[in-house]
């Protein structure tokens, strides 16, 4: 008597499941890949062209204000500019590469006695959070922001150099509601271009960075006015920026 056929045994359910995960996985892989080729190539881009809109622009549009920007090349804004930014954001500008870890741990010390919250972030950290991502309004969005800024903040520290990117957040940092970039803002609030801003003038701005929609550069409260003068002896600590802020 003949063996009877052998029965095919059906495919188990973890193995449906292992198949699952693996394409998913593969597909996930891929669309790293994908990321990190376009931030790459962006990147590359935004070394040599100037940015034409930001995600912090887009949200403002939306939100009801309109764009008012000028883009204008590193040797037409004012040193003073320059100065008062790197006195007021990031005096180890010229230090380290987009991470002054000095400066994070002075602000979680600073952080955990005041209520009044500290960051530390560089102008390397704003100019990619400026550039590339979002704001973060709200706690999830602005610790997911978090997880991938540092990644920009090094493609940007190793494709652009010191002088790029101080000139990009110079031309891309809000200073007011709408107003973008140190020539839209010297127009703005000093009728006036960026070139020709003086030591006081760069320091009000310089002073408003932390909240600019809520605070004037233009029309200083006391709390402006005070920090600008303490903005304008940090200068006299920061070399002179012409060139390359980072040559001295």
């Amino acid at each position: 008597m003949d063996d009877p056929a052998p029965q095919l045994m059906p495919r188990s359910q973890p193995a449906r499941r292992g198949g699952w995960v693996r394409r998913r996985l593969a597909w996930l892989g891929r669309l790293v890949v994908i990321v990190i080729g376009l931030s790459v190539m962006l990147t590359a881009i935004y070394g040599f062209v100037p940015p034409p809109l930001t995600p912090l622009m887009v949200i403002r549009m939306f939100e009801g204000n309109w764009i008012s920007k000028d883009w204008v090349p590193y040797d037409d804004i004012s040193p003073n500019l320059m100065r008062a930014v790197i006195a007021a954001e990031d005096s180890g500008f010229c230090a380290h590469w987009g991470f002054d870890f000095a400066a994070i741990q002075k602000a979680l010390q600073h952080n955990e006695k005041s209520r009044r919250i500290r960051g530390g972030s560089t102008i390397s950290n704003q100019t990619a959070k400026n550039v590339f991502l979002w704001p973060g309004d709200t706690l999830p969005t602005r610790y997911a922001r978090k997880l991938v800024e540092p990644y920009f903040t090094l493609l940007i520290e190793t494709m652009w150099g010191k002088r790029r990117i101080l000139e990009v957040y110079l031309n891309v940092v809000e200073w007011a509601p709408g107003v973008y970039g140190a020539e839209a803002a010297a127009q703005h609030h000093f009728r006036k271009s960026a070139s020709a801003l003086s030591r006081r003038e760069a320091a009000l701005l310089a002073a408003v960075l932390p909240n600019p929609r809520r605070f004037s550069a233009g029309k200083p409260s006391g709390y402006i006015s005070r920090r600008a003068g303490q903005i304008q002896a940090w200068m006299n600590d920061v070399a002179d920026p012409a060139g390359d802020p980072c040559l001295h």
